[in-house]
């Protein structure tokens, strides 16, 4: 009997940032690609958003314990996003039109 991961592998993708064993972060292959494409957007413009705010600021009074949790943040919208990007590009270009 196949386990559950084996049953779901292709259709439930692990997203690259998960940093434990089990990979409890997927993305679901079978949703609709525009759904994916928008949550992909979505991470990737808080991630640009959240550096021009960084580039307009001055970090005279910012914590040195700051930037690695800064960084942190960027990594996981960023990376979360590019997951996204790269599930959608591959659903829409085998994507066919309905008859």
């Amino acid at each position: 009997m196949k386990s559950w991961n084996e049953l779901h592998s292709d259709r439930y993708r692990p997203v690259d940032s998960n940093l434990t064993d089990t990979k409890p972060l997927v993305i679901d292959t079978d949703a609709n690609p525009q759904d994916i494409l928008e949550c992909a957007v979505q991470r990737l413009r808080a991630s640009s958003d959240l550096l021009q705010t960084l580039y307009c600021l001055c970090f005279k009074h910012a914590d040195v314990e700051d930037i690695p949790h800064i960084t942190h943040v960027l990594y996981l919208l960023t990376k979360d996003g590019c997951d996204l990007l790269q599930v959608a590009q591959q659903k829409m270009l085998s994507w066919k039109a309905p008859a």
